[in-house]
């Protein structure tokens, strides 16, 4: 059988397992070794898309500005016409400019790689008869895999075994209802997708298990399909949105005044190639180039800094939303606890130990172990295996297993039916204290009072019951009932030592913390109490179902645990958490949390988690640790408020050259600048501001949520942008009425002037406080713009001078330029002071419920396409647990 179309898969769905296997090659025990290098070889990796990087690629993107392509088909006219030297030292800087572009881009663009391969699927995989964990990208075609509750099915495969197996395939069918999946060979309707005896790469495992064999990898699958007509292209985020919407706003405003220049100096009887050139020129050097450079740098660097700190960031620009949360609802177990169950003891209902009870949990016990003897699944399953005796319960029994009802989370139960070595067969259930005791045909007066001991102590606790099933020979859903109460199983999950630390962290820098968790209340009640969470109230979740949204919104602000919760009330709190205006972030790591971190603003998963938990989440943590992440936040703080003050450059600097330019034009009989110069101007300008992303960050700045406000912006433009424009035209004053400068010596003094006000403003403007007293920059962050500047001031003074149209200045210049430079940084200070006064501080709109909405349908949509990665390197191994310091500049460390 050849996996070459999706037909393939419609073929196998009628063929039964033996035929099936057949025409794959393959058979019950899988393939062998040398089977799987051949269908590698053949079908290649099960990969649906690649992150390539390609130098070319990255360099025809720095090209994509028509401006630059006007700009250097100018020069090319004006060589061609005789002005060979300026249509060279054009083009020379503007390639200067593509390729620094370019390397910057490259190197994020890498990052973005490696970032990608730090994320790997694995699959439980049967070859050469033993079962070992692959990672998803090496199935190939007639490898034989287990399906579990939780696992993103790796490929589609045909159906082998099952028990109870149910697959979520509503991310191809938008059905909200899980699929059944069968053995027995079933017709095709017709529909690709309509399958019953087959599941699809893509779709999640939401009930029971199975066994199966891929029959299409990659691309010759139906997900695969899909994602062909998807491509790529990623939904933007609300940053992004903001940048956008800011460029074309420079944009709209330098295309009307670029055109009014070239109208003006045509006016004005310039030659028209001359004026093209400035005026397109000016269009270049005004229009914020190096921003998208600036962001990728900002975000690579962070991303770098995040990765250090143990956290992955699968989209580069979901950095700005995790420094926008505000609100976190967090899992309990794993995050506040250790994570590591143990079982405590076996109790009968009046609260005595009973250890026959312990037989009961393993007859009725989910958990799988591989040939090494380790055993994987349901933590509490796990634990009861490792349980001091229980290697010796089951030896010597008779009983053995019959039928089998998985647990899920609707019924919270699991059941097995036994049978004994007389034929009896014995019903047993276990599962969540409350619903086991109201499946009882009569409760023991004590049971209540333990239970609610247990809780108390904040031990874990799953009740065990059964009743005797003669004459039955499989079991379903509502069969359990009347049963016999025979007691409680304890289980211990530790709070973790740094919790409350971590906790304490989150509190400070602004986040609210608030747990949501299946677990019984009183159990997430006592760990708010270790790990000093103040708790304003517990909500459970037969209290939410009560609630309508509007009632549920007002009481989430002041409930803090949410206990006993559903997959689907979790999604709910955290849809109507974000309706009440704040930024929601969601931490969880199992299937059960997939459409509550798809709900969420922000969702976190774990490197340990399921595959679609991870799938779901846009924040990976390599270590569980709210500390970890209280360092991620911080990051991603960082990062948005180092990219908001190159924004802020652009308006305070080339918003001014704008109307610079355009007054100039209007007095001046010769342009008061050569197109090459302005160039220049501009690449130097960009290359001081390079250091933006390596800058520290004020400590206030980081400790509260950030968030994009392109009014706050055109604010700062109006007010900044203007100011600078003035010392401009002060400069012309100084250049023609005091120095009586020629054409050259005009241009020269407005280059270097330009330049250094441009360049040195950045001191001022990355800080709300005194600049170098009360906030000081990095080293590199003194150092560029700095010798930008200086660069800038000697270059009339080089060889280079007459080659790009400058001349020497007097010395009276520098110091009348020293002068106005003081004068034009002491008034941007005290702008600033008045803008950022408490009485007139812009206050930042909120975002509407609509633009949230409609921001968060984007992200869900993004999220949509399913990439299995390449497998990379192993992540680095974890650091020691502890405390973590916080870094120095943020609002509590010392």
């Amino acid at each position: 059988m050849s996996t070459a179309h999706v037909g393939d898969l419609q073929a196998a769905a009628g063929k039964s397992v033996g035929d099936v296997l057949t025409a794959l090659g393959s058979r019950e025990g899988g393939l062998t070794a040398e089977e799987v290098e051949e269908r590698r070889a053949r079908f290649g990796r099960n990969v649906l898309a690649e992150h390539r990087v390609t130098a070319f690629g990255v360099f025809l993107r720095q090209l994509r500005n028509p401006l630059l392509i006007l700009l250097l088909a100018a020069a090319g006219v004006a060589a061609a016409t005789g002005q060979t030297a300026d249509g060279g030292i054009i083009a020379a800087i503007v390639m200067l400019s593509v390729g620094l572009g370019f390397v910057n881009e490259y190197r994020t663009e890498r990052a973005v790689a490696a970032l990608h391969s730090n994320i790997r699927h694995e699959a439980l995989v049967t070859r050469d008869g033993t079962q070992s964990r692959v990672a998803v990208a090496d199935l190939v075609p007639g490898d034989v895999v287990a399906l579990h509750v939780g696992d993103v099915v790796p490929a589609d495969v045909r159906i082998m075994e099952e028990v109870q197996l149910e697959c979520d395939e509503a991310i191809l069918t938008g059905e909200a209802m899980p699929a059944p999946k069968v053995v027995d060979p079933v017709a095709p309707t017709g529909s690709s997708v309509d399958l019953p005896s087959c599941a699809f790469m893509g779709t999640v495992v939401h009930r029971g298990s199975g066994r199966a064999v891929v029959v299409g990898t990659g691309p010759a699958t139906a997900f695969g399909g899909i994602a062909a007509g998807l491509g790529e292209r990623q939904a933007e985020t609300a940053f992004q949105v903001g940048l956008r919407d800011f460029s074309k706003l420079l944009v709209r405003v330098a295309a009307l005044l670029t055109i009014s220049i070239f109208v003006i100096n045509v006016a004005f009887s310039r030659p028209i190639l001359e004026a093209l050139l400035f005026s397109l020129a000016i269009a270049i050097g005004i229009t914020p180039q190096l921003l998208p450079v600036i962001v990728s740098v900002s975000l690579s660097t962070g991303s770098r800094r995040l990765a250090e700190r143990r956290v992955l960031v699968k989209r580069l620009v979901t950095i700005e939303d995790l420094g926008n949360i505000q609100v976190l609802f967090t899992d309990k177990t794993g995050t506040l606890t250790e994570g590591a169950i143990t079982f405590g003891e076996a109790l009968d209902p009046d609260g005595q130990v009973d250890d026959a009870l312990l037989q009961l949990g393993l007859l009725c016990n989910e958990a799988t172990s591989d040939d090494r003897g380790t055993y994987a699944g349901n933590p509490l399953d796990v634990a009861l295996w490792a349980a001091a005796g229980a290697a010796q319960a089951l030896v010597g029994s008779d009983v053995h297993r019959i039928a089998a009802l998985p647990f899920d989370h609707e019924r919270q139960l699991a059941s097995v039916l036994v049978a004994d070595g007389q034929g009896a067969a014995t019903l047993i259930t276990k599962g969540a204290p409350e619903v086991v005791l109201s499946r009882c045909a009569a409760v023991p007066p004590r049971a209540h009072a333990t239970v609610e001991r247990l809780f108390a102590d904040g031990a874990r606790v799953v009740a065990v019951a059964r009743r005797a099933a003669p004459g039955a020979t499989a079991i379903e859903a509502a069969d359990e009932k009347d049963l016999e109460l025979c007691g409680f199983l304890t289980f211990a999950d530790v709070p973790k030592v740094d919790a409350a630390a971590s906790v304490a962290t989150l509190e400070r820098i602004g986040i609210e913390v608030k747990v949501i968790t299946g677990d019984n209340g009183l159990v997430a009640s006592k760990v708010c109490r270790d790990i000093r969470l103040h708790n304003r109230g517990v909500l459970t979740g037969t209290e939410i179902d009560e609630l309508d949204d509007d009632a549920l919104g007002g009481a989430i602000p002041d409930t803090t645990v949410f206990a006993r919760v559903s997959p689907d009330q979790k999604a709910r709190i955290i849809k109507v958490a974000r309706r009440t205006g704040v930024d929601v972030a969601f931490m969880g790591d199992g299937v059960n949390d997939a459409v509550a971190l798809h709900a969420a603003d922000v969702g976190i998963s774990v490197d340990s988690a399921t595959d679609v938990a991870k799938d779901a989440a846009d924040i990976v943590l390599l270590e569980r640790d709210l500390g970890v992440l209280a360092e991620g936040v911080i990051e991603g703080r960082r990062t948005f408020a180092n990219t908001l003050k190159y924004v802020l450059m652009a308006t305070s600097s080339n918003f001014g050259n704008m109307f610079s330019a355009a007054g100039a034009s209007l007095f001046l009989s010769f342009l008061p600048m050569l197109p090459s110069q302005i160039l220049l101007n501009g690449l130097l300008y960009d290359i001081g501001q390079l250091a933006i992303p390596t800058d520290a960050v004020d400590p206030e700045v980081l400790a509260r949520p950030a968030a994009w406000d392109i009014a706050f912006v055109r604010r700062f433009m109006s007010v900044f942008g203007p100011l600078s424009s003035v010392f401009d035209f002060a400069t012309f004053f100084v250049m023609l009425e005091i120095l009586h400068a020629s054409h050259k010596e005009f241009r020269s003094g407005w280059f270097v002037e330009s330049l250094a006000t441009q360049t040195l403003v950045i001191f001022l403007i990355r800080t709300r406080r005194v600049p170098f007293f009360r906030s000081r920059p990095s080293l590199p962050m003194i150092v560029m713009p700095i010798t930008a500047a200086v660069v800038g001031a000697a270059l009339p003074f080089s060889p280079l001078a007459s080659v790009l149209g400058f001349t020497a200045l007097p010395l009276s210049f520098f110091l009348i330029l020293l002068g106005m430079i003081g004068l034009y940084l002491v008034l941007v200070e005290l702008a600033k002071t008045r803008f950022y006064a408490p009485s007139r501080r812009p206050v930042a709109p909120q975002r509407t419920a609509e633009d949230r909405a409609y921001q968060h349908l984007r992200r869900r949509a993004a999220r949509f396409v399913h990439y299995h990665r390449p497998p990379g390197a192993p992540p680095a191994k974890p650091r020691g647990k502890g405390p973590r310091p916080l870094p120095r500049d943020v609002p509590g460390s010392t």
